[in-house]
C-alpha cells in the first residue's frame, strides 16, 4: 500500500510546481482591493510634500523664547492649504493641524501650552527645535518602494498609493478556475431529494473561498458517476480555466472515477496525504493545467482547500506572501496520538494575560458542515503526537485566512 504523503511535504511540492501567470492589466485605484499588484511602487514626490505642523498652535522661533512666559505678536493666521508669510522675528503665527510652516518658523507650540491675549499670545512653555513639526518626506522620500510586487492590496494600501497621487494600478489579471462536483448522489439546492440523495454545498463552498481571493469562478456543475462524462467533464473545464478543482470521486471504490480520468488525460503527481480529514486528496494535471482533486466530504474539501490548495493559487496569481496567519493557543483538550496530521475546528476562549484555549467542536466528522460554521479557525495536531489538556497548539483563524 502506498504510504501517505506528510502535509509538509506535499505543500513544498505543491509550491515547487507553481509558476506564477504573466498576464497583466491596469485598473483604477478603487478597484484595486484584493488585488496583486504587478509591479514595484516607487513615490514619485515626498509625503508630506512640504512641512506642516503636528498640532493647532503657534508657529515660531525657538531662539526669540529665552525663557517660559514670553509675549509674542500674532502675525498671520495660517490654514490647512493655505502657505503663510516668513515669519518675522519675534513673532508668532497661529497655526492649525496640517498647514505648512511658514519660512523662518522651526518649532510650534500646542495651544493648551499658550494664553491667547488678543493679538498676543503668551508662550507658557518653552518648545525644543522642530517640535511638532512634520517634516517634508517624513512619511515617504521621493524614489522610495512603498509597495512590492506581489502583494494583495489591502485598503491601507489604497489609501498609501492615493497619497502617491496615483490613480492606477497595474495588477496580475485574476485566474479563471472551474470547479465541478462528482457523484450520483450529488443533486442542486432547490431540487427536491430522492432517498439516497444530498444538496451540492461544495461547488458553494469552494466558490466563496475562490471569491475570497479576488478569482473568477468557472462552475461545470455535477458529473455523475461515469468515467467517460467524468473525462469529457475534466477535458472542458482545463480548456477553459487556469485551474480545475473537483470534489469528490477521488478515493478507491469502484464508483470513484475522477483518479482514472485525470491520469486517463494528464497525470497525477500528488495522491494520498496524512492529513485527517482529506486523505484522498490529489493534484496533478490535465494536459498543462493544473487539477486538484478534493475530498467529497465538506469539511475535507474546506480543509485541504485551506491548508494546500490557497497557498497555489495565490502563487499562480503572482502574490509574493502565501502562508497562513497562525497564532499559539492552548489546548482545551487531550487527543491519542495519530497517524495523520489532523486540523480540528475550534472556537477561541479568551482569558486575561494567558492564551487563548482552543475548544473543540464536539463531533470532528468530516459530513458536518455547521461545524465550519460554528468554529473560528483550525488547531493544527501534528501526526504522532499525544496531546494533553493545556499543550500549546498552532491556530488558524479564519478571519485573515479567507
Amino acid at each position: 500500500m502506498t504510504s501517505l504523503i506528510p502535509v509538509a511535504d506535499a505543500l513544498a511540492r505543491l509550491l515547487a510546481q507553481a509558476g506564477s501567470i504573466s498576464a497583466l492589466e491596469t485598473l483604477p485605484l478603487t478597484q484595486g482591493l484584493g488585488r496583486i499588484l504587478a509591479a514595484d511602487q516607487h513615490a514619485a514626490v515626498d509625503v508630506p510634500a512640504y512641512d506642516n505642523s503636528a498640532v493647532d498652535g503657534y508657529a515660531l522661533r525657538v531662539e526669540d523664547l529665552p525663557a517660559p512666559g514670553v509675549t509674542l505678536a500674532v502675525s498671520q493666521i495660517i490654514a490647512a492649504g493655505h502657505p503663510g508669510l516668513a515669519l518675522e522675528p519675534g513673532s508668532a503665527a497661529r497655526i492649525f493641524t496640517g498647514a505648512p510652516i511658514p519660512p523662518g518658523a522651526n518649532a510650534v507650540v500646542m495651544q493648551e501650552d499658550t494664553r491667547a491675549e488678543g493679538n498676543q499670545v503668551n508662550i507658557m512653555e518653552l518648545p525644543v527645535l522642530g517640535q511638532h513639526i512634520r517634516g517634508r518626506g517624513h512619511d515617504i522620500r521621493a524614489g522610495q518602494q512603498v509597495l512590492a510586487r506581489g502583494r494583495r492590496l489591502l485598503a491601507q494600501d489604497l489609501g498609501l498609493l492615493a497619497s502617491l497621487g496615483l490613480t492606477e494600478i497595474p495588477v496580475f489579471k485574476p485566474l479563471t478556475v472551474a470547479i465541478l462536483t462528482t457523484g450520483d448522489e450529488v443533486v442542486p439546492p432547490g431540487q427536491p431529494l430522492e432517498p439516497g440523495q444530498l444538496h451540492d454545498s461544495n461547488s458553494y463552498i469552494l466558490q466563496g473561498l475562490l471569491q475570497g481571493l479576488g478569482m473568477q469562478v468557472l462552475r461545470k456543475g455535477i458529473v455523475g458517476d461515469d468515467l467517460n462524462a467524468t473525462r469529457q467533464a475534466l477535458s472542458e473545464a482545463a480548456a477553459e480555466a487556469d485551474c480545475v478543482i473537483s470534489t469528490g470521486g477521488v478515493s478507491v471504490g469502484a464508483v470513484d472515477h475522477v483518479k482514472a480520468a485525470v491520469e486517463a488525460l494528464g497525470a497525477l503527481d500528488l495522491w494520498r496525504l496524512a492529513i485527517k480529514p482529506g486523505k484522498p486528496f490529489s493534484f496533478g494535471h490535465i494536459g498543462d493545467t493544473p487539477f486538484f482533486g478534493l475530498p467529497g466530504n465538506p469539511v475535507a474539501v474546506f480543509v485541504t482547500w485551506l491548508v494546500l490548495v490557497r497557498a497555489y493559487l495565490l502563487k499562480l496569481q503572482g502574490a509574493c506572501e502565501v502562508q497562513l496567519p497562525m497564532q499559539t493557543v492552548c489546548s482545551g483538550f487531550a487527543l491519542a496520538p495519530g497517524s495523520r496530521q489532523e486540523y480540528q475546528r475550534v472556537r477561541l476562549q479568551y482569558q486575561t494575560g494567558e492564551l487563548p484555549i482552543a475548544r473543540p467542536f464536539d463531533d470532528q466528522g468530516s459530513s458536518l458542515l455547521s461545524s465550519l460554521s460554528w468554529a473560528d479557525g483550525l488547531v493544527v495536531i501534528p501526526r504522532g503526537v499525544a496531546l494533553n489538556e493545556g499543550d500549546a497548539l498552532d491556530y488558524i483563524p479564519f478571519r485573515g485566512a479567507l
